[in-house]
């Protein structure tokens, strides 16, 4: 049994806020009155999102590297003294035929979507356990649910995200900390080198590009609830789905 709570004064930790899922969610739960911390590479970009959300505060975090990730954590703490959630959205995608694939380029993909997945779950562990309470938010993608040619690794790496959120639910289950395993559609951002901004072209299948702010709602409703999974359905958006029960 899920237990919808209010996000005003939780403090969530977002991955990859530079752009996209990440902006549109910390955009989101700053008018929720929550306190989003910001996490990306590009410290510019987060410095600029910081200055609009009333100083919200921005750590330029490679989440590849778990060092890092700790002194996220840490740094959460240091300026709010908790941490209760914590959404982990940094990730990329590629589209490559199984010949094509680099090995090199596949490990690095693995890295940044799978292995940032664990690092970040462990960073913000012993502070959610103190606190006896939590709730992660990992972002997998709807591209896991059909094969589709020339698109090999990364939901490759997004099954195994699938996997390592519903075991983690499991593994925590009786800590109070609940794992959200959401799947987004198409979604008009960077990832693919943008190749889904056009949101006014319906794709194979009848795929209409979602926007940010729409997956942000569907964040935010898990961050609500602590439910298990949410998948975002294909086709147009409808307005008032992710509402919270």
């Amino acid at each position: 049994m899920t237990v919808t709570a209010s996000l005003a004064d939780q403090v969530v930790i977002v991955t990859g806020a530079s752009s996209g899922i990440g902006e549109a969610t910390a955009r989101l739960l700053h008018a929720a009155g929550a306190h989003p911390v910001l996490a990306a590479r590009r410290a510019d970009r987060l410095e600029a999102l910081s200055k609009e959300l009333d100083g919200a505060l921005a750590v330029p975090t490679d989440v590849t590297d778990p060092e890092q990730l700790k002194a996220l954590a840490q740094a959460t703490v240091d300026r709010h003294g908790r941490i209760d959630g914590l959404v982990n959205n940094a990730g990329a995608g590629t589209f490559y035929k199984i010949d094509e694939l680099a090995p090199a380029a596949v490990l690095d993909l693995l890295n940044l979507n799978v292995v940032s997945v664990v690092s970040g779950i462990q960073a913000v562990l012993p502070f959610m356990r103190s606190a006896g309470r939590g709730r992660i938010v990992n972002v997998s993608s709807g591209s896991t649910r059909a094969p589709m040619a020339g698109n090999a690794i990364y939901p490759a790496t997004k099954m195994a995200v699938n996997r390592l959120s519903e075991v983690a639910r499991m593994d925590l289950a009786e800590e109070n900390i609940q794992v959200t395993l959401l799947l987004p559609s198409i979604t008009a951002t960077e990832f693919g080198d943008g190749v889904f901004q056009d949101r006014t072209q319906v794709r194979p299948g009848g795929l209409v590009p979602h926007s940010p702010e729409y997956v942000g709602r569907a964040i935010l409703r898990a961050l609500r609830t602590g439910e298990e999974r949410i998948d975002v359905p294909h086709g147009p958006e409808q307005p008032g789905i992710f509402d919270a029960d």
